[in-house]
Order: C-alpha cells, then sequence, then structure tokens
C-alpha cells in the first residue's frame, strides 16, 4: 500500500479585523472554516501561478525567487536531482 506524506509549513499570519470578518463571511457561505478557505485560496494562487509550468520550469522559478529551504547537498546528489529534472547545465 502506498501511502503519501503531505507535508505542511505553519505560518501565523495577521489579518485586518474588518478583512478577518469578511473572509470569515465568505468561508461560512462556501460551507467551510476560514482557514480552509485561506488554504484553498492560496492553493488556488499558486495553481493559477504554475498552470503550464513544467516541473523543471517550476524549480528553476522558486530556486531563483524562493531560495529558503535550499540546503547544500554534494554534487552527485545535486546532478541527479537535475538529472531526474531534465535541467541542463551551461
Amino acid at each position: 500500500m502506498d501511502t503519501a506524506i503531505k507535508l505542511t509549513k505553519r505560518k501565523v499570519i495577521d489579518i485586518p479585523e474588518d478583512i478577518f470578518r469578511f473572509l470569515s463571511v465568505k468561508a461560512a457561505m462556501q460551507g467551510t472554516n476560514l482557514k480552509r478557505y485561506i488554504e484553498s485560496l492560496l492553493a488556488k494562487d499558486v495553481e493559477d501561478m504554475v498552470a503550464g509550468m513544467d516541473d523543471g520550469e517550476a524549480y528553476r522559478w522558486l530556486s531563483k525567487h524562493e531560495p529558503d529551504g535550499h540546503v547544500k547537498v554534494g554534487e552527485k546528489e545535486k546532478q541527479d536531482f537535475e538529472n531526474w529534472l531534465g535541467i541542463e547545465r551551461k
């Protein structure tokens, strides 16, 4: 049996009170809670951003614009990963 593990990241954010109220109403209208509603908005935003982007292209964009979490790895592991993504070194 294959088990998929979905990693998540926790982030505390401040939302202005009036926006919080309106988002809560929208969430209730959709039959969900505010947390799930905001998570779905964020997921939709990312889906829209990467629509049509292949894995290699997404990795290149993230590496350039969101380098947080990059952990230095050995040259062989890096090369194997780039080969798996189909990235050509120049």
